[in-house]
This record gives C-alpha cells, sequence and structure tokens, in this order.
C-alpha cells in the first residue's frame, strides 16, 4: 500500500469516527499518523528526473506576496493591473504555467507580487504543478487567495484544505507550547493553564507514535492535538492570508455583502477595476511595514525616501538597514582595484 492510500484509509477512518471522550485517544493517533505521512509524501523524490524550467524566483524588494488559486479566477489579470508586468490572461484555463514576478510600488516600498500557476484539487499530492506553488508559497510573507465570487465558499474550503495539509496555517500563529527531546528521564509534562483538549496519556501516544519517549512538554496555552503535533514537527508555516473575491460585478449585492463581511475578505472586479486600493491598503497592513523617514541636523526631514522596515523594528535594524545600503553604494562608486589596495 502506497503513501497516498494509506493517507485516504487514515482520513476515510477519522470522518467515520465519532469524537468524544472513548475515542479521543484513537484520534490523536490517527492524526498523528496523517501528519506523518503527508511529511513524507513532500520530502523530494531521490530519483533523479529530467531537468526542467526553473520555477522559483529570487526574492527582493521589501516583502514577497503570493497569487494562489484556481485556474481563471483572475490572478494574470490582478498582476497585470497592479504591476508594470504583462501577464499572459485569456478565458481559458492554465494560461500562466510558470512563476511570473511583479513589483507594486507602494508607498515608497517594492513589494514582490508572484503569479503561480492555478492549482487544482490534490496538489498537495503532486498533481499539475501543486508541489511548486506551495513550495513557492512557503517562502513568501503574505498569501493572496484569488477567489471566484460566482463559485460561492467551494473553492476557499477546497484550497485551505490543500494547504493545510502540507504543513501552512493561514492567519494562525504558532501554538505557545514548549517542546524538547531529551536523551533521557521519560516524560516531563506540565501546563501552566487547564487543558481541555489534551491529557497526559494523549500526549505519551503522539510522542511514541514519532518514536519520542523522552521529552519535556510545557503546555502555555489550551492547545488541541493538531497544534501539539504542529509543535512536533517543526515544519510548520504561519503566515497572514488575505482572501480576494474577484468578478463580484457578476453577482448581487446581498452576496457582496456577505462576502465582504467574511473575515480576512476583500471584494475586487478586476474587469471594471473595483476596489483595488483599498485592497491594496489591506495588503499594507497585513505586511506590517512601515515608513521611516530621516533627516539631517538642522533640515527639514526628506519625504521622498522612506526607509522600509518591519512594524516592531528598533533603531539597530534601521542602522544596519542604512548600513549596508553605505556599503553597496560605497562599493559601487569605488573600483575592486582600489577596494583592495585601501584594504
Amino acid at each position: 500500500m502506497g503513501i497516498l492510500e494509506k493517507i485516504a484509509e487514515i482520513e476515510k477512518e477519522i470522518s467515520r469516527t465519532q469524537k468524544n471522550k472513548a475515542t479521543e485517544y484513537h484520534l490523536g493517533l490517527l492524526k498523528a499518523k496523517l501528519a506523518k505521512y503527508r511529511a513524507q509524501l513532500l520530502e523530494p523524490s531521490k530519483s533523479a528526473g529530467p531537468k526542467g524550467e526553473g520555477f522559483d524566483v529570487m526574492k527582493s524588494g521589501d516583502a514577497r506576496v503570493a497569487l494562489i488559486g484556481f485556474p481563471s479566477v483572475g490572478k494574470s489579470t490582478f498582476l497585470s493591473l497592479m504591476t508594470s508586468t504583462a501577464s499572459e490572461a485569456a478565458s481559458y484555463e492554465f494560461t500562466t504555467l510558470t512563476c511570473i514576478p511583479g513589483v507594486i510600488e507602494y508607498k515608497g516600498a517594492n513589494i514582490q507580487l508572484l503569479d503561480l500557476p492555478g492549482i487544482i484539487e490534490g496538489a498537495a499530492q503532486g498533481k499539475g504543478r501543486g508541489r511548486q506553488v506551495i513550495a513557492v508559497a512557503r517562502t513568501s510573507d503574505v498569501v493572496i487567495m484569488m477567489l471566484d465570487a460566482t463559485k460561492g465558499d467551494v473553492q476557499r474550503t477546497l484550497l485551505e484544505k490543500e494547504l493545510e495539509s502540507v504543513g501552512i496555517r493561514l492567519n494562525r500563529t504558532k501554538p505557545n507550547i514548549y517542546f524538547k527531546p531529551k536523551k533521557g528521564g521519560g516524560l516531563s509534562y506540565n501546563s501552566t493553564v487547564p487543558l481541555t483538549h489534551c491529557s497526559e496519556k494523549l500526549v505519551q501516544l503522539i510522542l511514541h507514535e514519532y518514536k519520542i519517549f523522552n521529552a519535556e512538554v510545557l503546555f502555555r496555552e489550551d492547545s488541541t492535538p493538531d497544534e501539539f503535533i504542529d509543535v512536533i514537527v517543526g515544519n510548520r508555516v504561519y503566515m497572514p492570508c488575505l482572501y480576494v473575491y474577484n468578478k463580484v460585478d457578476q453577482i448581487s449585492i446581498e452576496e457582496v455583502d456577505r462576502l465582504a463581511r467574511r473575515p480576512h475578505s476583500v471584494v475586487i472586479s478586476c474587469g471594471m477595476k473595483l476596489n483595488l486600493d483599498y485592497l491594496l491598503e489591506t495588503l499594507w497592513e497585513y505586511l506590517a511595514l512601515i515608513c521611516i523617514y530621516t533627516k539631517k541636523r538642522g533640515e527639514r526631514p526628506d519625504f521622498n525616501d522612506a526607509i522600509i522596515m518591519r512594524r516592531g523594528a528598533s533603531v539597530e535594524h534601521v542602522v544596519m538597514d542604512l548600513t549596508r545600503a553605505v556599503c553597496w553604494s560605497f562599493r559601487e562608486r569605488v573600483p575592486s582595484t582600489a577596494l583592495r589596495e585601501w584594504a
């Protein structure tokens, strides 16, 4: 039995098992096995295949945003509208076959926008170019999930399931659980809050599934078994996601109002260029970027050239950024021979 068959069998077992006090240990064990098989599925193949066209692009600018969605939802049209890059757009599916980068210039920041090929159901198992698309999405700062407003919530549910299965956690924070494997001493289990989802026995069963018999575990919040498994695996990516519903000019105003009120959602129309300004403002907030302006002593601040930093950055980060810029400027102006003589 292959890995895909094992995953399907475990998912069926979880779906037909009732959730109650008597089955929580069984469900926790199944979820641990499921996470382990999914991790094996994502491992790169050892057999050398034919070389193909490169998919990933070099990260540049102040932030990176990935466009993810099913085919023909308007990703290429959105890229062409927001950047100076022309991405091929047509009425048929799979117009974009590789990663096309563009740059959004907003408030002095250069935001790299990646138009990724449309993914299909089962992308996490390697269908289409799903694995490459998801691998690029993991390196992004924010994911824009482009959805067709005429399809309701079907696309959103399917895409969330695909990203969840490969370890991408959207609009969630890392669980506040301290976990450290040890060489001996057995399991040290403690919690600072009352736990309603996990118990010492369940934690021990999950750890045994991963062949871990000696560890220190401290729960600082009431976490679920799935969140504890994420901490054990350790390769989960937690990133903000913006759900963008395109083609709202083709649905009723009541449906537009319902979609716009959903959490982390923005409604737009690329065809009629509606609400794109609000989308940019929301994207800026999700990227948590700030503009820092400098001034010379005795002069007014220069509001034309901003230093783009992350929210929460310290003065030390700003100085390091300035020092790096001065070094690059110095290297460009001074020949390499002069640099060697000066050194």
